[in-house]
């Protein structure tokens, strides 16, 4: 098990979270179990031996304190294993994007301009993945004075890091970046820059590992999958059975004897 994904799973609505470990290489799960709390995920590494412990390359999970601590507490040469997974700093940073968006939206607004208006939605997707038009119309706002426009070009210029290959120019953008979000005046880039400024050392080692928690996000939506064909369960050691029967990476051949 070189690279593992740790996530977490909402089990019913009101915040009711299972911990899920995955075998990123394989795309299947190793272990689940109930919270998110440290004792949580200290389930699946003390049921390692020191041997796959050794095995373990890299761990890529979000930037939950609990999973960090007792990872730290565990894997040994955690610091250098574990890397923050870039496809959450992106929902971070367009969080704030959005934040920022419904801040100046109500002003803009209430001096009867609604430019902001019906736009949430392009301010998270892709401008290749929209239509001409739509594309056209977003370049006209994305290229304004607008401070949405500043805030979504910051969350861009943030996410070019993951695109560098060698550390010390990828740090090197990552100061200007900083420096960029702190001068910006925008109060959720800037919390976000201290933010990501202090789970820095965790977010350079992407560039040594290059994973990502996209295979558990995979796994979620066939757990996902699971939970809907079921019509729900209401029993959380069956949704568990259930997970580790279909998503458990189980070799159904018959067996020829």
């Amino acid at each position: 098990m070189e690279h593992i994904g740790v996530d977490e799973k909402s089990f019913t609505r009101g915040h009711r979270y299972f911990t899920l470990v995955n075998d990123l290489d394989r795309g299947r799960v190793l272990l689940v179990t109930e919270n998110r709390e440290e004792s949580s995920l200290d389930d699946f590494w003390s049921g390692l031996s020191k041997q796959q412990l050794e095995t373990v390359q890299a761990v890529a999970m979000d930037m939950w304190d609990p999973y960090v601590n007792s990872t730290r507490r565990h894997l040994p040469d955690a610091e250098r294993k574990i890397v923050f997974d870039k496809f959450h700093i992106a929902k971070h940073l367009s969080e704030a994007v959005d934040l920022v968006r419904r801040r100046e939206n109500k002003q803009l607004k209430a001096s009867g301009d609604d430019r902001l208006a019906g736009t949430r939605y392009d301010w998270l997707r892709h401008p290749a993945r929209m239509e001409p038009e739509d594309r056209k119309q977003f370049a006209g706002l994305r290229d304004s004075n607008l401070k949405t426009a500043r805030a979504w070009a910051l969350k861009e210029a943030m996410m070019a890091f993951f695109e560098y290959v060698y550390e010390r120019p990828a740090r090197k953008h990552f100061r200007w970046w900083h420096n960029w979000a702190v001068r910006s005046r925008l109060r959720p880039m800037l919390d976000q820059a201290r933010m990501l400024k202090r789970r820095f050392d965790n977010i350079v080692t992407y560039l040594k590992h290059r994973i990502t928690n996209a295979a558990s996000e995979s796994i979620n939506s066939k757990v996902q999958w699971v939970k809907y064909t079921a019509r729900g369960f209401r029993n959380k050691s069956n949704f568990v059975t259930a997970i580790y029967f279909h998503c458990g990476g189980l070799d159904l051949t018959p067996s020829a004897h």
